[in-house]
């Protein structure tokens, strides 16, 4: 059977995300960000043409990084302002039947017993809806909102990260016994204290004692997703993630990022399957090519290359305002650096990568312009090597979303590339097919499923 892609909108709730300068188009409802309005439509185009999932990225601080300022990122709206993306997750349940809402979260910015406790929430209020983008915060900025004097190391974030999953993996998975909730109104007893547990979580940030406020909602665990493309990064999807959203710039890049993890993953115990991969895309339709390239060149004239620039480099912790854009990034010792350059490498084997082919691949590699067949094509393309899902992002909103949902998806179905219909259950169940609404045995999570015996328990 040909395995279908998962289509995802990759959104933000700000007035400019991906590609700058655009929120300026007049067939745009970027700049009515704050208006719930923009997002209930946007999410019933996407319930409409059969999308998989919501996926909202997120920011934590203001960086003064762009020629020694934050100027431009107020300016040009660059991930500023930028509104909660879980509150506006709850928002859109109600608008929404089927669609995935991915949002993302900072170990930086919520306690896990507080961050448990909202995942949880929505995981009820939307019947098992919800996925978690784990982020460690890679801004200076944001490092400072949070009592921090400058950024953690790169890598100590990820041991940070393994220890703030952990405690939250002991909260949904070992609190509460499948059974443990009785509702006996004859009785007079809601649930079994043998049955509910103390997690009592030590380690070197947090004592947890617990149990979880939350009874298990219908995942336990909401999707987890990740998107950290460094070596240290890399290790945590394998071990921890479901999905993982990759920037890779040709299917042969992706393909050496998707075999890279999927072989740690085994390592870790798990299956190549475990974990699903979704690329960043775009796309420019046309019913000609010659249209498709015209409607590419007229977003062009909207889209500020400087305010790229500042996006790449907030997200690198690289002032490229102040650098020589045509150096190689080699000669940068920034460990900011490590990711991203990391995908164009791997696209681009032997190149020497300058940090103009950083800035340079943000606004056109991820882009493919096209009729709908050709289009289709080079998914094809990019499904061979390995990916699992796109997250579209968007040049305007709603309208990039309704065209791609009109004009590409019919083809996409017509292939096989693209799901006709909802599966049933939850979003866990949706994505991976023929699989249950938990976490498999083989996840880390898993081992907290019998945290102690009941009988040693204490009354709660």
């Amino acid at each position: 059977m040909t395995k279908r892609l998962i289509f995802n909108a990759f959104a933000m709730n700000s007035p400019s995300h991906v590609y700058h300068g655009v929120w300026r188009h007049p067939q745009t409802r970027q700049t009515e960000f704050n208006d719930l309005s923009t997002w209930v439509e946007l999410v019933r185009v996407l319930e409409k043409g059969r999308f998989d999932g919501l996926f909202l990225a997120d920011v934590m601080g203001l960086d003064e990084i762009h020629r020694g300022t934050s100027d431009i990122y107020v300016e040009q709206a660059i991930h500023f302002p930028a509104n909660d993306p879980a509150i506006l997750s709850a928002a859109l349940i109600g608008a929404t039947e089927h669609l995935g809402l991915m949002f993302t979260s900072s170990i930086l910015q919520s306690h896990p017993f507080e961050f448990a406790r909202r995942a949880s929430t929505l995981d009820h209020l939307s019947k098992g809806r919800v996925g978690w983008n784990i982020v460690t915060s890679t801004s200076r900025a944001a490092a400072r909102n949070f009592d921090f004097d400058d950024r953690v190391p790169h890598d100590e974030r990820y041991r940070w990260a393994e220890e703030y999953v952990e405690a939250a993996y002991k909260l949904w998975e070992g609190s509460w016994e499948d059974d443990a909730v009785l509702a006996d109104k004859a009785r007079g007893v809601y649930a079994d204290p043998r049955k509910v547990h103390r997690i009592n979580h030590r380690s070197e940030r947090y004592r947890i004692d617990g149990p979880h406020l939350c009874v298990p909602s219908p995942q336990r665990t909401p999707l987890l997703i990740q998107a950290g493309s460094s070596v240290a990064g890399r290790r945590f999807a394998a071990r921890n993630a479901e999905a993982t959203f990759i920037v890779s710039l040709t299917p042969d890049g992706a393909r050496v990022a998707v075999d890279d993890i999927r072989r740690q993953a085994v390592a870790f115990g798990r299956d190549p399957s475990d974990i699903l991969f979704f690329q960043g895309l775009s796309f420019v339709i046309g019913s000609t090519e010659e249209e498709a390239w015209r409607k590419s060149r007229e977003l062009d004239d909207y889209i500020d290359t400087d305010a790229l620039a500042a996006h790449v480099g907030r997200d690198l912790d690289v002032d490229f305002g102040l650098l020589d854009p045509d150096r190689p990034v080699a000669d940068f010792n920034i460990q900011g650096l490590q990711g991203f350059a990391r995908f164009v490498e791997e696209a681009n084997p032997g190149k020497v990568v300058r940090l103009r082919d950083l800035t340079t691949a943000m606004s056109y590699n991820g882009r493919i312009v096209g009729t709908p067949e050709t289009i289709a094509d080079r998914l094809e393309d990019w499904r061979a090597a390995g990916i699992d899902g796109v997250n579209v992002a968007y040049q305007r909103t709603p309208s990039a979303f309704i065209e791609f949902a009109e004009h590409v998806m019919p083809e996409l179905r017509r292939r096989g590339l693209a799901q006709e219909d909802y599966a049933d259950g939850t979003l866990r169940e949706k994505l991976f097919a023929g699989r249950g609404a938990r976490l498999t045995e083989r996840h880390p999570a898993a081992r907290f499923r019998k945290l102690s015996a009941p009988v040693a328990e204490p009354a709660l």
